[in-house]
């Protein structure tokens, strides 16, 4: 059982859990209000979150949801608190709302091309045969970004987009300089891809914040800084890259041997291959 582990006084996360695609969790807590992040990808999800908190003497006041992927939604009826969101993000979960999760529905999804068959597969194993999921609507929207004042310490939530979701927003503790970015640094996995214009746009957007953690929803620990500023050059640099050479990847792979001074990882490759797939999509 995954437990909370505390970043500092003022913020803990409820790490992921990969066997059914569990995002991490959080909580930013200020002297007059808690903000939480995130509602899970089940009830039981949301339920283990919140009584951990409770066990903790810490309520919710607000939550706030980073993108309207399954995993981050399906536990949102057990939040009894105020529900923020991009509004892109309301219109998603509102569409959500008339989908069926029955075997049937998911396998029809997964032809059409609008589901992942591994999605598919951990709301099977998350849920069980339970399938009636309940999507209460945000109650607050915005349209860029967004400062919550929990006393003592904000929360700035600001829209960033990026291939993996299009509505996807990260929450940014100035005060802590923390930074949850959900999934936003992620690719699309409908067909494993980035692109160069929405990559650049994203990293124009997160390199204005002074991280010195930052949280990933499906990474078991932190970035530090050096980490993270490392996440984004190489993003940066190939986004760049795909762009001159057109998806040759050993060009593309030797330039950036050359800028990094090093040989490339596996991980690097990938994203390489992710890039060029985003040329084709």
């Amino acid at each position: 059982m995954q437990k909370l582990v505390k970043i500092s006084d003022r913020s803990l996360f409820l790490p992921p859990s990969h066997e059914t695609d569990r995002p991490l969790l959080a909580a930013i807590v200020g002297s007059e209000r808690t903000l939480l992040i995130d509602a899970g990808n089940s009830s039981r999800h949301a339920t283990l979150f919140l009584q951990q908190l409770k066990a903790l003497n810490i309520q919710g006041d607000w939550l706030v949801i980073t993108h309207h992927d399954w995993d981050h939604v399906f536990g949102l009826s057990e939040f009894k608190i105020p529900v923020i969101s991009h509004f892109n993000t309301r219109d998603e979960i509102k569409k959500l709302q008339y989908l069926s999760w029955t075997d049937e529905a998911l396998d029809q999804r997964v032809k059409d091309k609008t589901q992942t068959s591994s999605s598919a597969e951990n709301i099977n194993k998350e849920l069980g045969t339970e399938r009636d999921v309940v999507f209460p609507l945000p109650n607050i929207t915005y349209t860029d970004q967004v400062t919550i004042d929990l006393g003592g310490v904000s929360c700035l939530i600001e829209h960033v987009g990026g291939d993996h979701a299009y509505d996807s927003s990260v929450v940014y503790i100035p005060e802590e300089k923390v930074l949850f970015v959900g999934d936003a640094m992620y690719a699309n996995t409908m067909n494993w891809s980035y692109t160069a214009e929405k990559t650049l746009k994203l990293i124009q957007k997160l390199e204005q914040y002074d991280v010195e953690l930052c949280f990933l929803s499906h990474q078991d620990k932190p970035l530090t800084k050096a980490e993270y500023q490392h996440e984004l050059s190489v993003l940066k640099n190939i986004a760049t890259l795909i762009q001159v050479f057109q998806g040759d990847k050993s060009s593309i792979a030797e330039e950036l041997v050359n800028r990094l001074h090093r040989s490339l990882s596996e991980d690097e490759l990938e994203t390489i291959d992710f890039f060029i797939n985003g040329l084709h999509s």
